[in-house]
């Protein structure tokens, strides 16, 4: 209701640079409430897939939880040893969702 307020009270009075300025406020609250913080949090995703190393519990994007035993740089793959079973598993890198710390690291 708002916008189509200013719409028309900019085309009413005949002045593009108010309906100019409505738009760029619009677009200046769109970044900084969406696009830029779904920017750092791609960010803080792709360091923490660098960071990866052998001894690192983590969680795929398919609810897997197990520990990291290897890498294979060359390909973008990761073994994950996954218990009770040990069963190990070879994932792609950016399958993985987050690295779960321990709690004595967390605080």
């Amino acid at each position: 209701m708002t916008l189509a307020f200013f719409i028309l009270q900019a085309q009413g009075s005949g002045s593009l640079t108010g309906l100019l300025f409505t738009f760029g406020s619009i677009g200046l609250v769109f970044y900084f409430l969406v696009f830029r913080p779904q920017q750092k949090q791609a960010q803080r995703h792709r360091q923490m897939l660098a960071d990866l190393k052998a001894g690192d519990r983590v969680v795929t994007r398919g609810g897997i939880r197990g520990t990291i035993v290897g890498l294979k740089e060359k390909d973008e793959a990761i073994i994950l040893r996954i218990p009770p079973d040990q069963v190990k598993l070879e994932v792609l890198r950016s399958a993985i969702e987050s690295v779960e710390r321990p709690e004595e690291e967390q605080k």
